[in-house]
């Protein structure tokens, strides 16, 4: 599966989500979701970010493509065994919000903004914390 991502910097402060689904249920994370079929990567940003924070955006810059395989072990004949869950691609872009106001919207059940420096208190993971902390850092090239 291809999963999309938007990294939003407003005002110094990045827009986080709490996710409402699988994956990350109930943890914070950077606003996506899956690309549909015949959309392009940019549309597929736009568009997630304004299901899951009511948010117009206009898509920037990439900032990194990943794996996020999730394990989990299966049951019946192959029980015990592990096996992948979820295998996404991810890809992640810094987005400039256009209009709206920031709203928990579709499988999203909260939103918040954190400078970098507040990033910790949101046990956000590993991968998510170095993509918000490259998209600080082209923001910063970005206005000077």
């Amino acid at each position: 599966m291809v999963g999309v991502g938007g990294v939003i910097i407003d005002q110094g402060r990045a827009l986080l989500i709490r996710r409402g689904s699988e994956p990350l249920l109930g943890e914070w994370s950077i606003p996506g979701g899956t690309l549909e079929l015949g959309e392009t990567l940019e549309e597929g940003v736009a568009r997630e970010l304004l299901e899951e924070t009511g948010l117009t955006v206009r898509v920037i810059e990439l900032i990194e493509v990943f794996d996020r395989i999730y394990v989990e072990g299966t049951a019946g004949a192959n029980e015990g065994k592990k096996g992948p869950r979820f295998h996404y691609v991810i890809v992640d872009y810094l987005c400039e919000r256009l209009a709206g106001a920031a709203v928990a919207g579709s499988d999203v059940t909260d939103v918040a903004f954190a400078s970098e420096d507040e990033l910790a208190k949101y046990k956000l993971t590993e991968t998510a914390t170095r993509i918000l902390k490259k998209a600080f850092a082209l923001e910063r090239k970005r206005r000077h």
